[in-house]
C-alpha cells in the first residue's frame, strides 16, 4: 500500500487517536467542514444533501443512516456524498443528545398513554429482558426523530447553502484573477519582447 507505515499503530494508539484526533477536534471539523465545501454541484444539491443526512441521522435506525440519507437526496435532489458526510453530525458524541431529545419529543407527542414509555420502566426491563424492552422504545424515538430532524435539516441547509455559496462565489473570484494576471502578463511587451529574443 502506497502511504501505509512501517510499524502499524498499536490498539491503544488507535483508540486514542479515535477519541482524540492526533491534530485536535478544531481541526478535524474545519477539514470536515472545507471537505463538504469543496464538493462539486451547486449550493442547493450539496445543502439539500447535507440536509438529508442530518435528518436520517436523527433516527434511530443506526447503520441504514447513509442509505437513508442517499435514498432522501435521491427523492429531493440533492448531493450523494454531501449525504452521506451530513450522517457524521449523528456519531457518539451527538448521539446520547439526540436519542435522549428525540426519546422525549416523542412520548410528548404521542397521545396514547398506552404508546408512552417511562424511563425507570426502560432502565428496570432492559436489565432483564433487552431486546423486548428496546423495541417499544423505536416509536417514540421514531416520532420524535422527525420534527427535530426536519429543524436541524433546515438550519444545517441554510448553513450549507451559505458556506458553499461564499466559497464557490470566491474560487471563482481567484480563478478570475488569476486568469487577469495571466492574460497580463501574455500581453506585457517586456515579456513578449523577452520571448521573441
Amino acid at each position: 500500500m502506497l502511504f501505509r507505515r512501517r510499524i502499524p499503530p498499536t490498539l491503544p494508539a488507535r483508540v486514542k487517536v479515535a477519541l482524540w484526533p492526533s491534530n485536535g477536534w478544531s481541526r478535524s471539523f474545519q477539514y470536515f467542514f472545507k471537505r463538504v465545501l469543496r464538493l462539486a454541484g451547486s449550493p442547493h444539491a450539496i445543502a439539500l444533501g447535507f440536509a438529508a443526512g442530518v435528518f436520517a441521522s436523527w433516527t434511530p435506525f443506526i447503520g441504514f443512516h447513509i442509505v437513508m440519507s442517499v435514498a432522501l437526496a435521491f427523492v429531493v435532489g440533492g448531493n450523494f456524498v454531501a449525504a452521506a458526510l451530513g450522517t457524521f453530525v449523528g456519531n457518539p458524541f451527538t448521539f446520547p443528545f439526540m436519542w435522549w431529545s428525540s426519546f422525549v419529543v416523542g412520548n410528548h407527542l404521542l397521545e396514547d398513554s398506552a404508546d408512552r414509555v417511562r424511563f425507570s420502566d426502560l432502565a428496570e426491563g432492559l436489565t432483564h429482558q433487552p431486546l423486548a424492552n428496546i423495541l417499544p422504545i423505536i416509536k417514540p424515538m421514531t416520532v420524535g426523530a422527525m420534527p427535530l430532524g426536519v429543524v436541524s435539516a433546515a438550519i444545517a441547509y441554510g448553513v450549507v447553502y451559505l458556506g458553499v455559496r461564499a466559497y464557490q462565489a470566491a474560487r471563482r473570484n481567484r480563478l478570475a484573477a488569476r486568469r487577469v494576471e495571466r492574460n497580463a502578463a501574455l500581453n506585457d511587451p517586456a515579456i513578449s519582447g523577452m520571448e521573441d529574443a
